[in-house]
């Protein structure tokens, strides 16, 4: 069997540049793409429409093939998360440790965002601003909370998920196959049904993490590596050509289907072939000093980009800056000063709420919460997240998940104090305790991101 579930807690606990840098350009390339899409046109009586130009875009089609890189997150998320629950394991830490941990780092930073989104719209639509504008920005906080929700449901399963592939990874892939393929089988009988695939889908694409941080790809030829690109997204190519998916990608994530976990095929083994020329260029110390600061913010940065470019693009309006048609070549060499117009933005962001994605600390001799407040708190984080997912973000909805939220942060409480590893030359009364859940202060984003 080719994967290695045994991995050592030495190989588990190492940083990867590689994955640093990768993921850190797919959050760059998730800020463009969407700078991109937003078009505003502000009309006389008031209201306010939006234009997604790059989806009308004829030439979008083929190349979101190559720009959906949301597959590519769940494989990296898949590489970390398994060796950072590998290494909670091995200090005797509990499923219910790793969920505790890893919703604290999702949630704090979201709750942030909706709560600041609700009071400054509630504010705006006390002075005036149109509803239906207010709508609009509302929206701006809906995407970032889908994939929050999938992410988030893709991580929890990490405990469980590793289990089965420890014991059967081949099958367990094969099995996650099968679910995913029969949703998308009934979905037209059953429209609702196809959500069921945001957990079959994005935890295969996991599973393809597994496999990488097992040293699966790694230990693969060149020649298979290229095979795998190229029958996937033969695949790929043959289920859209004939009608049996849409050919936008786009359209194919929310709810996600088929196309996407052969889109993570292929984007695992393009990782995998590019290593190491990627290692070389993470290796530069300009590149390793900016991910050492935005890599370990790419939560808040990710939840806070489109509300700050619907917010900007709304406020222009407003104001004298000439707004050139969407789609003339006017427009599109605007998206180069609008692109860094939200970086620019997102600087003061990340510095006041970046804080709140640092490792949870503990205060000492602190007791973690029970396996009830942990699953319910995993409740109260899901259902206004699966809420707006399926009736869309309301303003109402916007200030129900932050209070929601914020009790989810509550209910976790405290971490438990960690127990040092005994030292050398101590006795047998300094192994008394119990490991507990948090990481060395020296392992960031790359094994709790």
């Amino acid at each position: 069997m080719d994967a290695n579930p045994s991995a050592s807690l030495a190989t588990a606990v190492q940083r990867d540049p590689v994955i640093d840098l990768v993921r850190f350009t797919c959050l760059l390339l998730v800020v463009a793409a969407h700078c991109m899409m937003v078009s505003p046109v502000l009309h006389k009586d008031g209201t306010v429409t939006t234009v997604n130009v790059l989806m009308e875009q004829g030439w979008f089609t083929p190349v979101a093939w190559g720009l959906m890189i949301v597959p590519l997150f769940f494989v990296l998320g898949g590489v970390t998360g398994l060796q950072s629950w590998r290494r909670l394991k091995a200090l005797d830490g509990t499923g219910f440790d790793f969920a505790q941990v890893r919703l604290l780092r999702l949630v704090r930073p979201a709750m942030a965002l909706l709560a600041v989104m609700w009071g400054g719209l509630w504010v705006a639509l006390l002075l005036g601003v149109h509803p239906q504008v207010i709508q609009m920005m509302t929206a701006g906080a809906a995407m970032p909370l889908w994939f929050l929700a999938a992410y988030l449901t893709a991580q929890l399963s990490i405990p469980l998920m590793a289990r089965f592939h420890e014991r059967a990874p081949f099958l367990t892939f094969a099995a996650l196959v099968a679910l995913m393929v029969t949703v998308d089988s009934l979905r037209g009988a059953l429209p609702v049904l196809a959500f069921a695939n945001m957990i079959f889908v994005w935890c295969a694409v996991q599973q393809l993490g597994f496999f990488m941080a097992d040293g699966f790809f790694e230990r693969r030829t060149r020649t298979w590596l290229v095979g795998a690109i190229v029958s996937s997204n033969l695949l790929l190519g043959l289920v859209t050509g004939v009608a049996v998916y849409p050919g936008n990608m786009v359209v194919n994530l929310n709810p996600p289907n088929l196309c996407l976990l052969l889109l993570g095929i292929s984007q695992a083994a393009t990782l995998q072939l590019l290593r190491n020329g990627i290692r070389g260029i993470a290796g530069f110390r300009w590149v390793q000093a900016v991910i050492a600061v935005a890599g370990r913010r790419s939560m808040t940065v990710y939840l806070w980009h489109l509300p700050l470019l619907v917010g900007m693009s709304g406020l222009l309006l407003l104001s004298d800056v000439p707004q050139p048609p969407a789609g003339t070549a006017e427009w599109w060499w605007a998206r180069i000063p609008v692109f860094f117009a939200v970086v620019a933005l997102l600087v003061p962001v990340v510095w006041l709420f970046g804080r709140l994605e640092n490792r949870p600390t503990a205060a000492s001799h602190a007791r973690g919460p029970s396996r009830a407040a942990v699953v319910t708190a995993v409740v109260v984080v899901l259902v206004p997240v699966a809420d707006a997912a399926f009736n869309g973000l309301t303003l109402a909805l916007l200030g129900g998940g932050a209070a929601c939220f914020a009790l989810a942060v509550l209910l976790l409480g405290r971490v438990p104090t960690p127990v040092l590893p005994p030292q050398p030359g101590y006795g047998a009364e300094v192994r008394a305790g119990r490991w507990w859940a948090l990481p060395a202060p020296d392992l960031r984003a790359n094994l709790e991101a």
